[in-house]
């Protein structure tokens, strides 16, 4: 369904960062009748020929709003995931896994590069008549904004700007990098003989891997399949192996390693892969963050922060583009409810607040309780998973919408009442 045009209103808001969030909600804004100015440092072929930003990974429920937005240009052309698999090894180093199983999805998911989605999402926004700028914003460059529009919104995740919205300590309990973090974009990959998944394994003390297609850039103009390999290391354990890597050869070779002694069944489907192109690589450590919401321009003028530049999520759950995705809808709605009314300080604490506490927090708190050691009643729950499909089923799809692991994720008591109560199902 396209969303209704709505030409009765021609309020001005401006858009600091053209990432997911940021390009969404413009896009959505222009079709609704606002000016809409977008900001950002780096042009369509900047972001092209750069290195990879990201893995991605984006569940149906927000791909449906990118539908409803019109904004699925590369939907028929990326490589569908249907489901979720779950692995463990063996803690003999026998190559063999102590628990594996894998669900299907209530529908498929995909992974857009970013370096192919953002030009082209740029150049939709110009399409529907936003006025796009390219140059570094810092304090000087906000207070002129803000002069401008009747809104500023500040959704560039990366960079000095976003660091003065200043740290929520608590909404943000974890104070450091959990895991260090590399992605490896790779072709030639053979496929699983079950359906396509986000295959994610558990290395006990080690960290974790995950690998899913993927859509990203080939050549001047063209697309290609490949997979996005994902790697997650506990710092100072073996997988935190990065520092001495130099060369787009060397961080291939150090992520076959990892497999190879690791993960073997994931080494043998990807012994032969090349790296998509020099730039298909990336390594880095995230500290968890959750930052205010409202920036205070020494004008006295305020500023909206949005995606990435409030909520920082480690990967681990592959829920970034994802909170993106539901930010931008929430924002945007919020927005056109407004009507005519000023955009003041309230309204974006209020707005913000009703995001957190009715979607981020349960997606922020289920995210940060895989970054510790699993606790006895999950891997009871996850070992339960490989007898039980309906609890396998559960948890994949708890991707989907997370807020549906507060239901039995957290408290020992809830997890036993599922497994009892599908076990029950299942011996019916």
């Amino acid at each position: 369904m396209h969303l209704a045009q709505n030409t009765q209103t021609r309020r001005s808001i401006a858009i600091v960062g053209a990432g997911q969030a940021g390009l969404l909600l413009g896009c959505g804004l222009l079709d609704q009748g606002y000016a809409v100015t977008m900001v950002t440092n780096r042009t369509a072929e900047d972001v092209w020929n750069g290195k990879v930003m990201s893995s991605q990974f984006i569940f149906d429920p927000a791909l449906q709003i990118e539908r409803d937005f019109r904004m699925n240009q590369w939907e028929k052309d990326c490589p569908a995931t249907d489901g979720i698999s779950f692995s463990i090894p063996m803690p003999d180093g026998s190559g063999n896994k102590a628990m594996h199983w894998h669900a299907r999805l209530t529908a498929p998911g995909q992974s857009v590069d970013q370096r192919v989605k953002m030009p082209g999402w740029m150049k939709e926004f110009v399409a529907r008549g936003g006025d796009l700028r390219f140059e570094d914003v810092g304090v000087e460059q906000l207070e002129a904004l803000s002069r401008e529009h009747e809104l500023v919104l500040l959704a560039g995740g990366k960079g000095e700007i976003v660091n003065l919205l200043g740290r929520d300590e608590s909404r943000s309990p974890i104070k450091q990098p959990m895991r260090q973090l590399a992605l490896t974009y790779v072709t030639g990959m053979k496929r699983h003989d079950y359906y396509e998944c986000v295959n994610f394994n558990l290395i006990p003390g080690v960290g974790e891997y995950f690998v899913f297609p993927a859509l990203t850039t080939h050549g001047a103009n063209g697309t290609q399949a490949c997979d996005i390999m994902v790697f997650e290391g506990v710092p100072g354990g073996p997988m935190d192996c990065w520092g001495d890597v130099r060369s787009p050869e060397q961080h291939l070779a150090k992520s076959l390693e990892i497999l190879k002694t690791f993960v073997p069944w994931e080494y043998e489907r990807s012994r032969d892969c090349q790296l998509t192109d020099a730039n298909g690589i990336l390594a880095g450590r995230i500290t968890p963050t959750v930052r205010n919401a409202v920036l205070t321009l020494p004008s006295g003028r305020k500023v909206f922060g949005m995606g990435d530049a409030v909520l920082v999520n480690d990967p681990i759950t592959g829920q970034g583009s994802n909170n993106a995705t539901k930010g931008a809808k929430h924002y945007y709605d919020a927005i056109l409810a407004r009507g005519d009314q000023a955009f003041d300080e309230a309204w974006m604490r209020q707005t913000f607040d009703a995001l957190y506490n009715g979607y981020a927090e349960k997606v922020v708190r289920w995210t940060n309780s895989l970054l510790f050691p699993p606790p006895e009643h999950i891997v009871k729950l996850l070992g339960t998973a490989q007898q039980v499909p309906s609890i396998a089923s559960r948890i994949a799809n708890g991707f989907n919408d997370p807020r549906d692991y507060a239901n039995f994720w957290f408290d020992p008591a809830d997890t036993d009442r599922l497994i009892d109560t599908e076990m029950q199902k299942l011996a019916a």
